[in-house]
């Protein structure tokens, strides 16, 4: 079995080429199709998923939120999935803002992934409690880090010390986790 995950942009590439080989179960393998935006992503998404060749293969799809509504976004992907007929083996996930959020869950990731000394402390202060609820996660990080984050190699430098076992206060990014979870267990 593979998972198949098709992603608006590199920089969450780079986070699940970090993550799933902790996630996925022995002999599940996993690819990873980054576009080039949500606009790519919505325009290629299901031609990409009615022409994959894998049987046994489960799809992946995972965008920010942005400004969007969330659950329009949510409904507007699952809409061009069930098109597929592969609905039943595809995980639809929104990351509640940006990306940037998940970081935020987990600022102890964000201290060691870019030797910025202090942020671990922040983690309990009113503002990282609920990261999902901050809508400017990438400029919140820049500012934190003192410039020290970019997206993709922030994104790289990072992903090595997020946590997995639920313990990242941003709930978009434990929801991911424990979705991708299901969808190879199931």
């Amino acid at each position: 079995m593979k998972l198949v995950c098709l992603l608006e942009e590199r920089s969450a590439e780079e986070v699940l080429k970090v993550i799933l080989p902790k996630i996925l179960p022995q002999g599940v393998f996993f690819e990873t199709i980054a576009f080039e935006g949500k606009r790519d992503l919505a325009g290629k998404l299901q031609r990409r998923i009615e022409h994959w060749q894998g049987n046994e293969d489960v799809f992946l799809v995972l965008m920010d939120q942005d400004c969007d509504d969330c659950v329009a976004a949510k409904n507007r992907l699952r809409g061009i999935v069930e098109k597929t007929g592969k609905a039943g083996r595809t995980l639809v996930r929104i990351a509640c803002h940006e990306l940037e959020n998940f970081f935020l869950g987990d600022l102890a990731a964000v201290e060691k992934g870019l030797k910025a000394g202090g942020l671990s402390r922040q983690q309990n202060s009113r503002k990282y409690r609920e990261p999902d609820r901050l809508a400017n996660a990438p400029d919140e990080l820049r500012k934190l880090t003192k410039n020290k984050y970019q997206k993709t190699s922030g994104s790289r430098s990072i992903a090595p010390f997020l946590k997995i076992d639920g313990s990242n206060r941003s709930t978009s990014f434990n929801n991911l986790v424990r979705g991708i979870k299901r969808l190879v267990e199931g």
